[in-house]
């Protein structure tokens, strides 16, 4: 059974974006500003490299240049989880060896895509890269994205292993969850913005959140409110960011889009996504900037 406040990586944690130069190329200056900005607004982590993190399009030796400047920015305020996750088992194990080398202190692996594993395969994957590194591991359970789902009987099993300690929940399955924490020591985090609270309040460990990008104090005072004792408060606090919540995330963009072009829109590192995304129109930008302003206004 899961501990009430097991938190390897801390809390709130954002799914970093990776700022890209006009010109496409990665920006790291922009990254350690970003990083340092959300680590002095309320984020005790960072996950970089992960679908917020346009992780599809940057190379392996993006990734670890990555991990090495947001830890020079952040020293050890904020922990730094990797995204290493691949479709091939192999290039996985070495992206966590690299990441590992880096500076960072755990690693993001979401299920294998596109070749869709069955059950058994799925499990021997993450074995083996917890195997091969010596960080422990949150696993990225995104089957809307991977069309495999890490169903609960299999990550029940992944449990016992030491480095296997947190999970990325982005299955829309709270039901699966709640048998998951009760069988387990495993770390939950909320994946998708709209279950921060839901997910905390069942003994999940916190979030890894996009919108946190743009809003990080809004997002930790969510888990602040409910940890004080203050339901209420947690809960008028989330229900004020549904509004922005469903613009990133539910409007038909990817929150790669959404997040770069309202940060861009406040001045803050962000440039270009690559292709084959493209960024958000003038009007959604514009529509993403006044649900932002309306929620920081009364948070």
């Amino acid at each position: 059974m899961t501990t009430p406040g097991t938190t390897p990586f801390g809390r709130a944690l954002c799914a970093m974006i990776t700022p890209f130069t006009e010109a496409g190329a990665l920006d790291l200056d922009g990254a350690q500003h970003l990083a340092d900005r959300l680590v002095s607004d309320g984020c005790d982590g960072l996950v970089l490299s992960g679908t917020t993190g346009e992780s599809p399009t940057t190379t392996d030796a993006e990734k670890s240049a990555l991990v090495r400047a947001v830890r020079e920015a952040v020293g050890e305020r904020a922990s730094i989880v990797a995204g290493v996750g691949t479709a091939d088992t192999r290039h996985t194990v070495e992206l966590a060896l690299e990441a590992e080398k880096a500076g960072a202190d755990g690693l993001l692996v979401v299920t294998p895509y596109y070749s869709r594993p069955p059950q058994d395969a799925v499990e021997a994957h993450f074995r083996e890269i917890a195997d091969a590194s010596g960080l422990p591991l949150a696993l990225y359970d995104i089957p809307g994205r991977t069309g495999t789902r890490i169903e609960p009987e299999t990550m029940i099993r992944l449990a016992e292993h030491p480095r296997i300690v947190a999970v990325k929940d982005c299955a829309y399955d709270l039901l699966g969850t709640q048998k998951v924490l009760a069988r387990t020591e495993l770390a939950y985090y909320a994946g998708c913005d709209e279950y921060v609270l839901a997910t905390r309040a069942v003994g999940g460990a916190g979030f890894i959140s996009t919108v946190a990008n743009v809003a990080p104090r809004q997002f930790r005072a969510v888990l602040d409110a409910f940890d004080a004792g203050d339901t209420a408060g947690a809960i008028r606090r989330q229900q004020r960011a549904i509004p922005l919540i469903e613009l990133m995330m539910s409007a038909g963009l990817p929150g790669t889009v959404t997040a770069k072009g309202l940060l861009g829109a406040l001045g803050l590192p962000a440039g270009p996504v690559r292709s084959p995304l493209r960024p958000a129109g003038r009007e959604t930008v514009d529509g993403l900037l006044a649900a932002y302003e309306e929620l920081v206004s009364v948070c």
